[in-house]
């Protein structure tokens, strides 16, 4: 009993060396995401994300290996071993959980409509409210919230699939709206310029990511700005469950950079303001 106690330590202790001392880090991103992660026309993988793993990667040692994967496979990936973490602008939230760990939050930004600037519909200010946070919302958000339902009655609104956005369509919108899923963000923008969508529902960064191209200059913002609730606890690295030394690593890594304002730096660079955690 004592050699096999030993030898188990053994090998607890060589895997713990194994992967403190690894030289390389896969990481599964979606880079289909700006400003998040995104491949650039050179085929380069950039973004607020990609700056923040490889600066991580960095303290712990060890090198970044990037693998782009489809949003709609991209835990399934993870969970058969095709790399070690998802950096991908993926919220936190309980149904993920019950699959993956999580990182602590390291970055989050808020969920917004987009529509047409001369479709009747942008910047509708509703009931004085400019967020609503569906963790702690009381009576004017709520209303808020209604009168934005109600708004888009008959409509049609535009998300990615298996996206907290999508989770909120889906939840409030689908009974008195057409709601659509896509695979990635470009597709809905493209049928949003195109005035195939009337709305799009997407994290707000991104929003403005298209707004800022020739394409989306006709988009404007609608209505508050959402966080809490289907939208989770910020974004944050997911991790196979049996892998908690994998995981103690990068929070230390997290909590530096957010203690050092090296992720606030990054967010400034590609967002514009910081949204760091």
């Amino acid at each position: 009993m004592k050699k096999i106690f030993i030898s188990l330590l053994a090998i607890l202790i060589l895997s713990m060396l194994t992967v403190a001392n690894a030289k390389t880090i896969r990481i599964g991103t979606e880079g289909a995401y700006p400003p998040w992660n995104n491949l650039n026309a050179a085929g380069e993988l950039e973004g607020a994300e990609i700056d923040f793993g490889n600066e991580a990667c960095k303290r712990m040692g060890a090198g970044c290996e990037w693998i782009t994967q489809d949003w709609d496979g991209i835990i399934p990936a993870l969970l058969n071993g095709k790399y070690d973490i998802i950096i991908a602008g993926m919220s936190i939230t309980e149904e993920r959980k019950q699959k993956v760990n999580f990182t602590n939050g390291y970055m989050t930004d808020g969920a917004r409509f987009s529509v047409l600037k001369d479709s009747g519909l942008a910047n509708i200010s509703l009931a004085g409210v400019a967020k609503v946070n569906m963790n702690t919302a009381g009576g004017k958000e709520n209303a808020a919230v209604g009168q934005m339902i109600a708004m888009f009655e008959g409509k049609t609104v535009c998300v990615q699939s298996s996206t907290t956005h999508a989770n909120f369509a889906t939840q409030y919108m689908s009974t008195g709206s057409d709601v659509r899923l896509y695979q990635t963000v470009d597709d809905h923008n493209i049928d949003l310029a195109a005035g195939r969508c009337d709305a799009v529902l997407t994290d707000v960064g991104s929003a403005i990511d298209f707004m800022g191209t020739d394409q989306g200059s006709n988009a404007a913002f609608t209505g508050p700005t959402f966080s809490g609730g289907p939208w989770g606890d910020g974004v944050g690295g997911a991790i196979r469950k049996e892998d908690t030394d994998i995981l103690e690593m990068w929070n230390k890594a997290i909590a530096e950079m957010s203690a050092d304002g090296t992720t606030a730096t990054i967010t400034e660079k590609w967002f514009g303001r910081d949204i760091s955690m």
